[in-house]
């Protein structure tokens, strides 16, 4: 049922990471229940990896996290200075210096930025904790399917540091910009209830219909054609972004005539 992959064993391993390939389906889980799903460095660059090698034929990716949470962001031996195999910690990335220091963040922001291109619809089925950079893998996905239990929380202003995952964005896209304020500068829980209400979860469901409801999502838009879902999302991001509504009816009009063009291309292949 799954498809083999050349992405490295090894390197999936040594993120924590798992990933399934089944037709136009990728499943990526995170795998460290033991520790909640805490991430680090090393669960990035897997994720990019993935990003980076999943083949064009692969239409929608899940998220998810094995055990009782989503992640529970990351591993807090990295704030510490402990060695953790290997990984850079916080204090390393200062002694790199401003630009060093920069360009290693940016390669850590590849691994969540990629789950937000059109080319490719993502879903998060969120349960437990979604803390920190758990909460921001989760936003990078367009559609967050959470579990009645879940508990979304961006903890990183409590610990001296700012959101750098590319979480702020979306967050603010989602629930405004006083309703992120607070939920970055608080670093308050917030429950399956009011992210469904605020627009933080798509759905909510009981822990165990988590995995049906994300099935049944997933079919649904597998069901259009490729190239309608892809132009769609990005006809959205563009709104989302700020477009003017002369420049988002200019966008609208030139994806529809690339869809007219491909219909007609199909038609007459018939």
């Amino acid at each position: 049922m799954s498809a083999p992959t050349a992405i490295d064993a090894d390197l999936l391993e040594r993120g924590g990471v798992r990933l399934v390939v089944d037709g136009a389906r990728a499943t990526i889980t995170l795998d460290r229940p033991d520790v909640l799903n805490a991430q680090t460095p090393s669960t990035w660059v897997a994720l990019r990896t993935i990003g980076e090698q999943l083949g064009p034929d692969v239409r929608l990716v899940v998220v998810r996290g094995s055990g009782r949470a989503f992640s529970a962001g990351l591993d807090r031996r990295m704030f510490t200075g402990e060695p953790v195999d290997g990984e850079p910690g916080l204090a390393e990335i200062t002694r790199r210096g401003p630009e060093e220091g920069a360009a290693l963040i940016a390669e850590f922001q590849r691994g969540f930025s990629w789950l937000r291109d059109p080319s490719r619809v993502t879903i998060a089925a969120v349960h437990g904790h979604a803390i920190g950079a758990g909460f921001q893998l989760a936003l990078a996905c367009d559609f967050r399917v959470a579990a009645d239990d879940v508990q979304f929380c961006m903890a990183e202003t409590g610990l001296g540091l700012v959101p750098d995952l590319g979480g702020t964005q979306p967050l603010v896209r989602l629930v405004g910009y006083s309703r992120a304020a607070d939920i970055c500068l608080t670093g308050r829980r917030v429950g399956a209830e009011e992210a469904h209400r605020i627009g933080l979860a798509n759905t909510v469901v009981a822990r165990e219909d988590l995995d049906e409801a994300v099935n049944t999502l997933a079919a649904a838009v597998l069901r259009p054609l490729p190239g309608a879902v892809t132009e769609t999302l990005a006809l959205l991001a563009s709104a989302a972004d700020g477009a003017t509504e002369e420049e988002q009816l200019t966008a609208e009009r030139t994806a529809q005539l690339r869809r007219l063009a491909e219909l007609a291309a199909l038609t007459g292949r018939r």
